[in-house]
């Protein structure tokens, strides 16, 4: 029957002198000068190996002698298989004592070994230690291997393994906690200060690596939302949770230190605690840096908002004012929020000097004497102080009455006759009038308007372009009764009188001119706008001329007179022998028409280009048949315009020019009728 392998290894021969353990405590420089336990005659001596030596299997079967690598001695009988059986672990030890020393036995006194058993002792010695492969006899306990086989020939490992006092890996109880010290409030402090400084380094001290992560994790996080730093700032609700971190931190430091030992030297445990303090000016110092950088991020942000209200005021120019007036509140309330709520910013400090050049900006028409397009950016700046802080603008608004009410004054009175004027004078003038009553402008405004009036009629009498001054003495005229009554009664009354001898002169000078079309116009408007006018008769008496020379020339040679001429007057009687009424014009030696009723049984005249006129007996019938009228004429040379109205038969609007001679002691006959044109 072959052996089964016996897989219990042997104690090293170091681990095990005289049979016993060595003690875990003693020096091992005394066990090298021990004197050696006689050799136990149960086990039989195995030639000692060098540590390289490899170890046979317990299965190889034994070389025949004289073999290469045969051992010398003869093999120990062959035992019985058995299973063996390991107890490990020393038995319970008492606080402090040394690692397999058994309650009550000596220090030094090798581990396994009895009190009473002297060094040295023989092993097999019941107060001694129970040696491996003893068999039942074997007393349990104390990390020896069970009863089983002795140990085989150069099995275990070489003399020497492990270091002294220690069995193999496997053997006795972990080491005990080290029981917490005493407290120690200064070093609690010092950890928790060190913690409340954001770096964790009192977590470091501890050794407490995730503790210390987790605060460079929160201050890092911190540092990406803070920075760089901007006019907002950091959301509270972060501030609150990092706060919060920290102080948990710092409680946290505080309980772990209280009893903790420390693994540095004492030199840094007393440098600790004067370091927390010190790296507490770390979030201080870093809460005053990030302040810093926070007011000068609010600063560059406020000098910004003031440029763009620069721009926006600057992007004014060469606009007219109602366009740009927009912009210009935009910029206004930017330097006002700047100026009071602001105003010991950088930026607020320049607002003074902003508004300064604003001023300037908007006066600038003023100062070019455009008066018109200065008064709305004047009455703008002047009006000022309902919209904007009355200390921010100071005595600006003020400085700018004097401009304003100049301004009022040139552009009403250069309107004054001017019909296409915006503003029109009047309203130029009574804002002035209304605004500033006791200032040396409004003193002015009367005479400037009368003087107005008089050069516009001076003009009209001896003006080349009558009609032009007519347009502008109409026009001052209605600017003139705009006007308070109580100052410029007297001065409309010469308007009135301007405005009708202009007419009158526009009108002759049109027919002088062969405007015969407008001077029909103008004379007849004015018959009707001054009936009761000296010059009313004679205005209609040129507007009937005008209308004969528009269809005859020739009848527009020369003015009609104002008064007819003296003397005896040869008579006309006029007869109507067609279809329609019929209005009969006539000028020479004197002028104006009649109108004659229609015939109400005349009918047109048949005609041909081969009948003579002359051979059309017309109104030839009972004198009571035909509508008469009878003229006195003065002698001389007429031109007649015949002006028929529309009937069924005949087209309105048809005009028939004539020319007769007067000649004194004879009397006219003259028979107006329609031919047919067949």
């Amino acid at each position: 029957m072959g052996e089964e392998p016996n897989d219990a290894r042997p104690e090293p021969a170091d681990r095990i002198p005289d049979g016993h353990a060595p003690n875990q405590d003693q020096d091992q420089d005394q066990d090298r000068h021990r004197s050696p336990a006689p050799p136990d005659p149960r086990v039989a001596p195995v030639p000692e190996a060098p540590p390289w030596a490899p170890v046979p299997p317990a299965d190889r079967a034994p070389e025949p002698p004289g073999s290469p690598g045969a051992p010398t001695t003869p093999p120990p009988p062959a035992q019985p298989p058995a299973t063996p059986t390991l107890a490990f672990g020393p038995p319970p030890q008492a606080p402090g004592q040394p690692f397999g020393q058994q309650p009550g036995q000596p220090p030094g006194q090798p581990f396994g070994q009895a009190a009473a058993h002297a060094p040295g002792q023989p092993p097999g010695d019941p107060s001694g230690a129970v040696p491996v492969g003893a068999g039942a006899a074997a007393a349990s306990g104390y990390g020896f291997p069970q009863p089983g086989p002795a140990t085989a020939p150069g099995y275990g490992p070489p003399p020497g393994y492990g270091p002294p006092g220690y069995g193999p890996p496997g053997y006795g109880p972990p080491p005990p906690a080290q029981p917490p010290g005493p407290a120690n409030p200064a070093q609690a402090a010092a950890i928790a200060l060190l913690n409340l400084s954001g770096l964790g380094l009192g977590y470091v001290l501890l050794r407490q690596w995730i503790g210390a992560a987790l605060c460079w994790l929160a201050t890092a996080a911190l540092l990406v939302v803070a920075l760089p730093a901007d006019v907002d700032g950091v959301p509270i609700g972060v501030l609150v949770g990092y706060g919060v971190l920290l102080l948990a931190a710092a409680a946290d430091g505080f309980r772990r230190g209280l009893r903790a030992t420390l693994r540095v030297g004492a030199a840094v445990r007393r440098l600790a605690l004067p370091l927390a303090l010190v790296l507490l000016a770390v979030p201080a110092g870093g809460s005053l840096a990030y302040g810093a950088a926070r007011e000068e991020a609010r600063e560059e942000a406020l000098l910004a908002r003031l440029t763009v209200a620069d721009e926006r005021v600057k992007s004014g120019q060469g606009l007219l004012f109602d366009r740009a007036e927009p912009l210009y509140r935009l910029a206004l309330a930017t330097y006002q929020e700047l100026g009071t709520k602001h105003a010991g910013s950088r930026a607020g400090k320049l607002v003074p000097a902003r508004l300064d050049a604003y001023y300037a900006q908007l006066s600038a028409p003023y100062d070019k004497k455009d008066f018109c397009k200065a008064v709305a950016p004047l009455k703008h700046l002047r009006g000022l102080p309902g919209t904007v802080d009355k200390d921010l603008l100071g005595t600006r608004p003020a400085k700018t009455d004097e401009p304003l009410a100049e301004s009022l004054y040139g552009c009403g009175t250069a309107a004054l006759g001017v019909q296409t004027a915006e503003p029109p004078a009047e309203k130029s003038l009574n804002e002035l009038l209304d605004t500033f009553p006791q200032s040396p402008q409004a003193t002015r405004v009367e005479p400037a308007v009368r003087e107005a009036i008089k050069t516009r009629s001076a003009a009209v009498d001896g003006g080349a372009v009558p009609c032009g001054t007519v347009v502008e003495l109409r026009a001052l005229r209605s600017s003139v009764d705009a006007l308070p009554d109580a100052t410029f009664a007297g001065a409309s009354r010469e308007t009135a009188a301007a405005v009708e001898k202009g007419d009158f002169a526009c009108g002759t000078s049109q027919f002088r001119s062969k405007e015969f079309g407008d001077a029909a116009t103008t004379m007849t408007q004015f018959a009707k706008d001054y009936p009761n006018s000296p010059k009313a008769a004679h205005a209609r008496s040129i507007a009937i001329a005008a209308e004969i020379a528009d269809e005859e020339p020739e009848a527009g040679k020369s003015l009609p007179p104002a008064k007819a001429p003296g003397g005896a007057r040869m008579v006309m009687v006029v007869s109507n022998d067609g279809p329609g009424s019929v209005e009969l014009l006539y000028t020479g030696p004197t002028t104006g028409k009649i109108t004659l009723n229609a015939c109400a049984t005349c009918t047109k005249y048949p005609s041909s280009v081969f009948l003579d006129p002359k051979k059309v007996k017309a109104c030839t019938g009972p004198a009571s048949k035909y509508p008469k009228a009878t003229l006195l004429l003065p002698a001389g040379n007429y031109h007649f315009l015949q002006k028929r109205a529309g009937t069924s038969t005949s087209t309105g609007g048809d005009t028939k020019i004539s020319k007769t001679k007067i000649e004194p002691n004879y009397s006219y006959t003259n028979c107006l009728y329609v031919t047919s044109g067949f």
